[in-house]
């Protein structure tokens, strides 16, 4: 058995091998003690091999997803290694193989994936010169995503792909590979390695070309792509492997490609809370609020939209067009079909894959009967609604088939037996019923037998260690006829078999274990039948997720009274009361007041807004909600404003909130001076850029002086649509020299000490900005609160003109050279010698009342 495990763990030798035996799987040796550590399970020894103990660790086989999912989240891959043969066919251990491999981005098990999220394996692909190519997917769906890109962009590319696992060539330069591994350090994304020769380009066109069934990538814009087709080669080879057949259901290839895309850098995503809020948490984000899909294909899609929109305003339209046909119409009636809908993707993707069970195939029956409710629906509606209706049409004869193949609830495994419907195949019916038929022939021997024998406690038994047998008490024992042949002896009775009961035991333990191999193998067949319609249940699927993102934005417009957003061919973005949804939900579910709404207008005139007010005052919301209505409109959704108008947008950038990364030795004014530069090389004019409190990590004078460098470059250079808030007032004299720019302000007002907060933003800048009042509101001591506010009294007496902020890093003045004041040119009149006591007091009488008019 050891010559058996170590034979397989050779060929997977950086992966922790499950090898099966009996009820668990077995690690050995490295493989036991990684998992001992990070399983927090028992290490054991038994025997010896090659004259050395057999260290062991074990995991039962019933909960075996348990702890997958545990290695998984860490970042491990198992190989899961099962019995094949059949036990006593031949001499030596049970035939076993690895059947499969579950790597982090390779996974196609429903206990270990998110329904609402997907898992991408992405390859890289380092070209001979300055280039990289992609291929990425995820194998629970049908398709393969292609892209090129250059060494600078690519952090830039892993983290919108987002991926769980990424492979490599052993063939990247030394600084190439460092770059991966310290991704790696800074995300939860898994390294493998991978041999170069399988970045092959040519070997990548061809497996494209096969999975497509095509003789050109023409037809998907993929032919002069050969980074991207060496990275799909690597990419759908180590796919193979770790499945352990090919990708049958893959069947489409999409490209993507910077121009095609709204840009969402990483830190965009993050600031504007996308799907994730700024603490790593679920929710509340725009993603949590929007998603009421009663599908997880609905759910995932959703999350496409919004992490990935398109520059084209078509698919968008389509999409407003048929939300408002729903929202007028059957989308109830549509939601309450949807519900309770399986997860038709993945559950196609597990029968090309060969790994669904017959629980999921009931689900996927169920569902494609639904689906045919739903296609009359459509008709007669918009036109990407009625191509919808059209790919909602279940392949013919699938849910017929599987509804006379498979029992209504039937048994979690294959394994298990009690899975194939009764009257689909002769053979298994006539096995079962030996087996049903078992107890009343037992009951007719036990009543033959006790008439024959005259032994009237005399009882027919079965157990699964002994069989069937006669059980005869000893008191009973000299009634026994000849016939009977001892099988067992207990304390107070005789078990004994006859060769009638004998025969019968043959005939009915041969039984069972027929009709479980026979369920087997028809199983397989099942499978076998349902490959053809693998290609239309894919369609299904993607029909069914994308309806049930349009009726879910249906019924969030509804439900949160938002308004269809209007596109136009020139710049600009003219939004009247916007408001920022996520806040104005959860201020509606804490009863905590109306949320204030707010008009931007931006435009070839007005591009850029420098916006003032106190801290606390709702500068970042009103910038972060005009984000989320130009993405949300961008998409093809219903946006939360009164009305919205919104011309070509390419890019949404933003520069917000103070953070470092000591990792990466970045303080946070590094940090933020490197996200500013990354915008002013990327942004257009059609970009969209965020850009709160710029320049507050360093000295006043240092920061106002970069402040409007950067407010000049982004309005007389990149020219973008720009929302500039800042503490510095000197900035508010920024529009006065550039025509393009206005100053708004959040406004407030003061009521003794207190503040009140108004939230409305209104034209020109912000008098003050109320940072003594907001402190006192966060709990700071009152001693500390009078102590700064008569320190800022102080200052502000104090302060010249030309220096209206203090400059904590600037060297002490030099004397001032202007000419003296009153009281010093009366003073150096005075002689003190020369005075009477009463001239003295006189004088000091007149250089007091000098300093009062000071």
């Amino acid at each position: 058995m050891m010559q058996q495990y170590l034979a397989i763990k050779a060929g997977y030798p950086q992966t922790l091998v499950f090898y099966r035996m009996g009820d668990f799987y077995e690690l050995f040796y490295e493989d036991a003690e990684r998992a001992a550590r990070l399983l927090d399970i028992t290490l054991t020894q038994r025997g010896q091999s090659a004259g050395k103990p057999v260290i062991m660790a074990g995991v039962p086989f019933h909960s075996v997803e348990t702890y997958l999912a545990r290695l998984i989240k860490l970042g491990e891959s198992v190989a899961i290694c099962e019995q094949v043969g059949e036990v006593g066919a031949s001499k030596g251990p049970v035939e076993r193989k690895v059947v499969r491999v579950v790597t982090p981005g390779t996974l196609t098990d429903s206990a270990l994936l998110s329904d609402k999220s997907e898992s991408f394996l992405l390859s890289v692909h380092q070209g001979p010169r300055h280039g990289c190519g992609l291929a990425w997917l995820s194998v629970t769906q049908g398709e393969v995503f292609l892209a090129e890109c250059s060494p600078d962009a690519l952090e830039e590319w892993i983290a919108r792909i987002a991926p769980g696992e990424l492979i490599y060539s052993a063939g990247v330069t030394p600084a190439f590979e460092q770059r991966l591994q310290a991704l790696r350090q800074s995300s939860a994304v898994s390294l493998s390695l991978r041999p170069e020769w399988q970045f092959d380009a040519a070997l990548g066109q061809a497996k494209l070309l096969e999975l497509l069934g095509a003789a050109s990538l023409a037809s998907w814009s993929a032919d002069d792509l050969p980074l991207a087709h060496a990275a799909a080669a690597a990419l759908l080879g180590y796919a193979e492997h770790t499945q352990g057949r090919a990708l049958t259901h893959v069947h489409s290839v999409r490209v993507q490609r910077n121009d095609q895309l709204i840009d969402l850098p990483q830190t965009t995503r993050r600031n504007l809370e996308l799907v994730q809020t700024l603490r790593g948490e679920d929710a509340p984000t725009l993603f949590s609020l929007l998603d009421t899909c009663m599908t997880g294909m609905g759910s995932r899609l959703l999350k496409n939209w919004l992490l990935e929109p398109q520059r084209d305003r078509e698919p968008a339209k389509a999409r407003l067009e048929a939300i408002t046909a729903l929202r007028t119409g059957p989308w109830q009636k549509l939601r309450a079909q949807l519900k309770g809908c399986s997860d038709v993707e993945r559950i196609t993707a597990r029968i090309a894959l060969r790994q669904v069970r017959p629980r999921e195939l009931v689900a996927l029956q169920q569902t494609l009967q639904k689906t045919e409710l739903l296609a009359p629906v459509l008709q007669g509606q918009t036109a990407l609604l009625a191509q919808i209706s059209q790919h909602l049409l279940p392949p013919a004869g699938c849910a017929e088939l599987l509804k006379r193949a498979i029992l209504e609830e039937p048994a979690a495994l294959v394994r298990d037996g009690g899975v194939i419907n009764d009257g689909f195949d002769a053979e298994l019916d006539e096995l079962r019923a030996i087996q049903t038929n078992c107890d009343g022939f037992l009951l007719d021997l036990e009543t033959r037998e006790r008439a024959r024998t005259g032994i009237a406690n005399l009882r027919v038994q079965f157990n699964k260690v002994h069989g069937f047998y006669i059980e005869v008490t000893q008191g009973q024992i000299d009634k026994v006829p000849d016939d009977y042949r001892r099988r067992q002896t207990l304390k107070n009775a005789e078990r004994f078999i006859t060769p009638e009961l004998k025969a019968f035991e043959d005939k009915a333990l041969s039984a069972q274990e027929r009709a479980l191999a026979r369920e087997k193998w028809l199983y397989e067949q099942l499978l076998d039948q349902l490959q053809p319609h693998v290609p239309a249940l894919t369609r299904t699927a993607r029909a069914l997720a994308a309806l049930d993102v349009l009726c879910t934005l249906a019924e969030r417009s509804l439900t949160l009274d938002w308004n269809a957003p209007q596109f136009a061919m020139e710049p600009c973005i003219d939004i009247v009361q916007g408001r920022h949804p996520v806040v104005q939900a959860r201020l509606a579910e804490t009863s905590a007041g109306a949320f204030i709404a707010n008009d931007t207008r931006l435009g070839v005139k007005q591009r850029m807004q420098i916006i003032t007010g106190p801290n606390m005052g709702g500068k970042s919301t009103y910038m972060r909600q005009v984000a989320l209505i130009v993405l949300l409109a961008s998409i093809g959704s219903y946006v939360p404003a009164t009305s919205c108008r919104l011309g070509p947008i390419d890019a949404i950038y933003t520069r917000i909130g103070a953070a470092d990364d000591l990792a990466n030795a970045q303080s946070t004014f590094m940090l933020e001076m490197t996200e500013a530069a990354q915008i002013l090389h990327a942004a257009s004019p059609n970009s969209l850029v965020l850009m709160d409190e710029i320049g507050r990590g360093t000295s006043t004078f240092d920061g106002l002086a970069l402040a409007g460098a950067i407010a000049t470059q982004l309005h007389d250079k990149t020219q973008a649509f720009t929302l500039f808030a800042t503490h510095y007032f000197e900035l508010t004299e920024f529009p006065a020299k550039h025509h393009a720019a206005v100053n708004v302000h959040v406004s407030a007002t003061e009521s003794g000490h207190d503040i009140v907060f108004l939230h409305e933003i209104q034209p020109g800048p912000a008098s003050r900005s109320y940072g003594i009042q907001v402190a006192r509101l966060a709990g700071m001591p009152a001693a500390v609160v009078n102590h700064a506010r008569h320190a800022l009294e102080s200052l502000e007496a104090n302060a010249s003109e030309s220096q209206a902020q203090v400059d904590l890093f600037a060297p002490p003045p030099a004397a001032a050279a202007s000419a003296p004041s009153a009281v010093e040119a009366r003073l150096a009149e005075i002689d003190p010698d020369a005075l009477s006591p009463r001239e003295a007091l006189d004088a000091l009488y007149v250089l007091k009342k000098l300093g009062d008019k000071k």
